[in-house]
């Protein structure tokens, strides 16, 4: 991977955006780029080969199996954003893995050991990525509200407008997204079946709200799903 590449791949990332040229080309000897295909796993490693991932390009599901190997779908994430060992402290979640939802999905990755070291040179970047962190933690607030508070209904309602807040192309008067979620992936999102999900989508589009298939979702309504 040309230094050219890696340069412009953490330029393009939030971390990155504001820092000198000479700091992203330092950083670029620490940083390795890898492409990951759909449905590849990525998994953090331990101790000293523990890792950080910088999202750069694509979308993957950050997920862990139970005693019974059912899947639970922690997060979808969409470039740019961070995930892997966010404690920087050697010892991620051993269960927890992310998973490439797309084709060529790309990320930069460091060792912890080298991207402590990076921010504890650089503190304004120790600050975003502290801000980056507390967001993470803020949303996964809201999702174990949802699950407490609000019915299976409510959560992929509201699951669906996050999606479209995030990831969706406005196109007329419609919300499009590019549906590379499975029924089973929503259901392990709002923590449902997979048949819940599918009679609700049914509901909604039978209501005229949106209309899906398997390669896109279409939100018609735009003031009910604003």
């Amino acid at each position: 991977m040309s230094q050219e590449i890696k340069y412009a791949y953490l330029k393009s990332h939030p971390l990155f955006a504001h820092e000198s040229e000479q700091l992203i080309n330092d950083t670029c000897l620490l940083a390795k780029v890898k492409t990951i295909y759909r449905g590849e796993t990525i998994n953090y490693g331990e101790g000293e080969y523990s890792k950080i991932f910088l999202l750069i390009q694509g979308k993957v599901k950050i997920a862990e199996l139970n005693d019974n190997s059912n899947e639970l779908i922690k997060d979808i994430l969409t470039a740019p954003d961070v995930f892997g060992d966010m404690s920087l402290d050697g010892s991620p979640y051993m269960d927890e893995f992310a998973e490439a939802l797309t084709a060529n999905t790309i990320v930069c990755f460091f060792t912890v050991v080298d991207f402590k070291k990076i921010l504890q040179d650089n503190p304004m970047m120790a600050i975003q990525y502290a801000n980056l962190v507390n967001n993470k933690l803020r949303k996964l607030e809201n999702r174990h509200a949802d699950l407490v508070f609000r019915d299976t209904k409510s959560r992929l309602i509201r699951f669906i407008k996050n999606w479209a807040r995030t990831d969706g192309n406005r196109i007329g008067d419609k919300i499009i997204l590019n549906n590379y979620l499975t029924h089973t992936d929503i259901a392990n999102v709002i923590a449902t079946s997979r048949q819940s999900v599918n009679v609700l989508l049914n509901e909604l589009r039978d209501s005229g709200l949106l209309f899906y298939n398997r390669h896109r979702i279409e939100l018609n309504d735009l003031r009910a799903w604003n």
